[in-house]
């Protein structure tokens, strides 16, 4: 089996990564559609990743508006999880990141996915909040 890769999302890959995204955090985690797409999709550098059969079955996004950049809306088809696609989908955004001169990340990680988060290099800080009614903490981490 070979293992996950991931690259740029174009503007011909929005709807499939739209409708990732709606399923993960809409639909599996009840989060309001209102509040899961916002203006910043726009502007943001989205990754992903395909399964074999070419579905997207994972994707992030990267925010740089200053240091440190943000990485946030990761979600991974549950089909998949645990399979590499997110590793893959966040060494990409870490990519892109450093590509344009970032030095620190910053994310919103679900508890969760917390552990996921620790793997990849971050460092929880501060204390546990709830963002769309799911506990989360902040995390950091220098490329």
């Amino acid at each position: 089996m070979t293992r996950p890769s991931a690259s740029v999302a174009t503007a011909a890959d929005w709807p499939e990564v739209a409708a990732l995204r709606t399923r993960v955090f809409v639909e599996e985690q009840g989060v309001p559609p209102e509040i899961e797409r916002d203006d910043r999709d726009a502007t943001a550098v989205h990754a992903l990743s395909r399964d074999e059969t070419g579905r997207v079955v994972a994707t992030g996004r990267l925010l740089v508006d200053g240091e440190p950049a943000t990485i946030g809306r990761m979600a991974a088809d549950a089909s998949v999880r645990g399979r590499g696609h997110g590793a893959a989908v966040l060494a990409e955004l870490h990519r892109q990141a450093a590509l344009r001169g970032v030095r620190e990340i910053e994310l919103h990680a679900q508890l969760t996915a917390r552990t996921f988060y620790e793997r990849a290099g971050y460092t929880a800080v501060g204390d546990v909040y709830e963002e769309a009614g799911i506990a989360h903490v902040t995390m950091v981490r220098r490329l």
